[in-house]
C-alpha cells in the first residue's frame, strides 16, 4: 500500500491527532516538484492573496524560504488556504507538507497532534477590538458583551480563561472562518472581537474603511507564540523546517541581507562563510545542497528584511518589531549557531 494511503487510513483510525507515516517528506516533494503550504483563508502582513491571487505575507516567505532552500526557487509552491479547525487534519493526513498559519505553539499541540513546531517566527498576544463610538478603554470594561471568536482557537480558550478569571460574564459568537468572525464584527453582530493582536491590526488596516472607527484595547491576556509546524516522525523534515526559520535569523544577525549576500560570499568572517555555504557542508546532514541558505537569502532576504516587508512600521500594518527583534537589539528573536 502506498504510504500515504497507510497515512491516511491511520488518521482516519485515529483521528487528526494521529502521527502520520510520512517518513520521507523530502524526497516526496521533490518527487512532485513543490511545496504544498497550509496558510490562512487570508491574514494581511501573514498570508493572504493579493490582487492578483499571488500569496504574500510573512508565513508566505516562510513557504517559500523552504522551497528555496529545496528547489532554489521560491516560486516552487502551492498553497491551502485553510480554516483553524481544518489545519491539523490536513497536515496530519499528507494534504500539506508544513503548515504556517498564525498557529499557536501549545503544549497539549505539541505532545497529542502528532506535529512539531519548528521554531516562533511570531511572538503575539491576545488583545481586543471596539467601536470607538462605544467609549470603551479597557478590557476589564467588557462584562456582559457579545464577543466574536474563531472556533477551535487558543483565542477562544484564552477569552473563556480571561472572563472567568476577572468574575465577569460573556456573550460568546462563534464562528469557523476568521473571514466570518471579522465580518460580523463590522456588521454589529457583537460588541467585540477578539483574536492575535497583530491580526486585529492586520484587519483594522486592511479591511475596514476607517481605521480610527476601531480601537484595540491595551489589555494583552495571552502568549501567542506563532510557527510552522510539520509531522511528527520524519526528522530530516523537521530539520530542514527548523533550520529555514534559523538561517533567516542568523543572516540578520550577522548582516547579510538580500542585496549584498553575494558580496557576502567573500567575507572573513567564518560564522558568515558557514551560514553561505562557503566553508563546511551544513547541507548534506539536511539533505540539500551547501549553499541552501544562501539561495534562501539571495531570494528572500533575512528575517528582518521579511519583516520589514509585511507587517512593519512602514507597512499599512505597521507593528514594531518589539519582542520580534533579535535578541541583540532587546528582543527575543534567537537562533542557534551554524557550525
Amino acid at each position: 500500500m502506498h504510504k500515504k494511503l497507510v497515512s491516511l487510513a491511520l488518521a482516519a483510525s485515529m483521528g487528526f491527532t494521529a502521527t502520520a507515516a510520512f517518513a520521507d517528506t523530502l524526497e516526496d516533494v521533490k518527487a512532485k516538484g513543490y511545496l504544498q503550504c497550509g496558510v490562512t483563508g487570508g491574514v494581511a502582513g501573514f498570508s493572504a492573496p493579493d490582487a492578483n491571487n499571488n500569496w504574500t505575507g510573512l508565513e508566505v516567505d516562510y513557504c517559500r524560504a523552504v522551497a528555496a532552500a529545496i528547489f532554489n526557487d521560491p516560486d516552487k509552491v502551492r498553497y491551502t488556504p485553510l480554516t483553524s479547525t481544518e489545519r491539523f487534519a490536513a497536515l496530519s493526513s499528507g494534504e500539506i507538507d508544513v503548515l504556517s498559519r498564525t498557529t499557536t505553539w501549545t503544549m497539549s499541540r505539541d505532545t497529542q497532534l502528532g506535529i512539531n513546531f519548528a521554531g516562533t517566527m511570531f511572538y503575539d498576544g491576545q488583545g481586543f477590538m471596539v467601536r470607538a463610538a462605544d467609549g470603551i478603554s479597557s478590557a476589564k470594561d467588557l462584562s456582559g458583551a457579545a464577543i466574536c471568536i474563531e472556533q477551535g482557537t487558543t483565542t477562544e480558550l484564552n477569552a473563556a480563561d480571561y472572563f472567568a478569571a476577572n468574575g465577569m460574564e460573556y456573550n460568546p459568537i462563534v464562528f469557523v472562518a476568521q473571514d466570518e468572525v471579522f465580518a460580523a464584527y463590522l456588521d454589529g453582530r457583537c460588541d467585540v472581537y477578539t483574536t492575535d493582536s497583530s491580526a486585529l491590526a492586520s484587519e483594522r488596516a486592511v479591511k475596514t474603511s476607517d481605521p480610527s472607527e476601531h480601537i484595540i484595547l491595551p489589555e494583552i491576556i495571552s502568549k501567542e507564540p506563532l510557527g510552522p509546524s510539520v509531522r511528527q516522525g520524519d526528522d530530516t523534515w523537521l530539520n530542514i523546517a527548523r533550520w529555514t526559520y534559523f538561517a533567516i535569523l542568523n543572516a540578520e544577525e550577522l548582516g547579510v541581507t538580500q542585496a549584498n549576500v553575494d558580496e557576502m560570499l567573500g567575507s572573513d568572517n567564518p560564522s558568515i562563510k558557514r551560514l553561505l555555504g562557503v566553508e563546511g557542508d551544513f547541507g548534506t546532514p539536511l539533505g540539500l545542497d551547501k549553499d541552501w541558505a544562501y539561495n534562501i537569502i539571495k531570494h528572500l532576504g533575512n528575517y528582518g528584511e521579511m519583516y520589514e516587508r509585511h507587517v512593519g512600521p512602514n507597512t499599512a500594518i505597521g507593528l514594531e518589531r518589539g519582542i520580534n527583534a533579535l535578541w541583540t537589539k532587546g528582543g527575543i528573536q534567537y537562533a542557534p549557531p551554524v557550525r
